[in-house]
């Protein structure tokens, strides 16, 4: 199938720490942006716009999505705690008995051919959604985006192939 670079579509791999976390819930994945902060300056001269506009912040993203592959390693990535058995092949998975700060970089790779790299991401995830036999459970995420400690840009989308090759 080609691909056309003008559009983002489609999610093709996520991945913390260049691991995969599995598998996103179709139709989770939901950007959860802010417009930039403003500040407008008016002038009594001039009643019916303002003079100037000040950028306070930029615009951020938030994606929050549902991991519904929930295997013993895919639920350590972003949820902290232990594995049960060998970590090659574990047989159980125990909650965190501290406070956990899971961060690091993120890529997003997308089916039309592009990666977003987020350099320094945080997640925040609890398990979320119902018991039942028509539904399966899910750990619902957050990834907060944050300043790379480098002060370069907190997030970029290049074409994969750039990026992996």
């Amino acid at each position: 199938m080609e691909k056309n670079k003008n559009f983002i579509y489609g999610i093709a791999r996520v991945k913390f720490d260049d691991q995969p976390i599995g598998w996103i819930e179709k139709g989770s994945w939901d950007w959860g942006g802010t417009k930039s902060e403003i500040i407008d300056v008016d002038a009594e001269q001039v009643p019916d716009a303002p003079v100037l506009t000040l950028i306070q912040k930029n615009g951020q993203v938030s994606p929050t999505f549902n991991l519904i592959q929930m295997d013993y390693k895919n639920i350590k990535a972003v949820l902290g705690g232990t594995l049960v058995g060998t970590e090659g092949a574990p047989t159980g998975w125990k909650a965190p008995t501290e406070l956990v700060r899971l961060a690091g970089k993120w890529t997003i790779d997308f089916m039309s051919g592009q990666t977003m790299t987020i350099p320094n991401g945080t997640i925040l995830a609890n398990l979320g959604g119902k018991l039942t036999l028509t539904e399966v459970s899910k750990i619902e995420c957050q990834l907060k985006v944050n300043k790379p400690e480098d002060g370069s840009s907190p997030y970029e989308i290049n074409d994969t192939a750039a990026v992996e090759g």
